[in-house]
């Protein structure tokens, strides 16, 4: 299978579902990243594509994919963002979509959920993944994460200048990432789990 995970920023896709994209790539299936900026207003832009860069190759990614936004300014763009998403879909042609959740407190992240419902439309299965500034996001599918918890850890040491860019005194990436999978771990009735809302999901029997 082809899975592809968008991010609006470097360490977005790593945050909400790099635990479920370990298990894909370590079953032989090929993953996608497409991060729509470079997040220059978290960090230098260069250091965090070398980050971006570092993590997929950690995570055995197939390719990665620039979409030459400006962080901050998604919403703005929203028809070229359609345009683009759907160029690289139709490129890779995935089985699988993993993107940011609409309602969230960054407009980054609203308007790629966006501009990604409609450049997915003829996409089976679309899956919302969570990041911590999130709102109102209650999972219905859940990926254990008992044998790739460890790894994700690593994935998104790999963002370092963002570990302790949490805006949390006190808490770092990691602290957040453990967080995130025990509390999502216990809606799904295991110890570590990411919880994903789906637009689509089609079950083969």
């Amino acid at each position: 299978m082809k899975i592809l995970a968008i991010g609006a920023h470097p360490d977005d896709i790593e945050i909400g579902c790099a635990g479920n994209l370990l298990k894909y790539a370590n079953a032989g299936h090929d993953v996608y990243l497409l991060v729509m900026t470079p997040g220059e207003k978290g960090g230098e832009a260069e250091k965090r594509k070398e980050e971006q860069a570092r993590s997929a190759e950690i995570m055995n990614v197939r390719d990665l994919f620039w979409g030459e936004y400006n962080d901050t300014q998604l919403a703005v763009c929203l028809n070229n963002m359609i345009s683009d998403i759907e160029a690289v879909a139709k490129k890779i042609k995935p089985d699988f979509v993993f993107v940011n959740y609409g309602d969230d407190t960054h407009q980054d992240h609203r308007a790629l959920s966006r501009a990604t419902i409609s450049a997915t439309r003829y996409i089976k299965n679309v899956i919302f993944y969570e990041t911590p500034t999130t709102n109102n996001f209650s999972p219905t599918l859940f990926i254990d994460l008992k044998d790739t918890m460890d790894k994700k850890i690593t994935v998104l040491l790999a963002h370092k200048s963002q570990v302790e860019r949490t805006n949390i005194e006190g808490l770092s990436i990691v602290d957040i990432a453990r967080s995130m999978a025990v509390f999502r771990g216990i809606h799904g009735r295991v110890v570590l789990a990411e919880g994903f809302m789906p637009l689509r999901l089609f079950i083969n029997i």
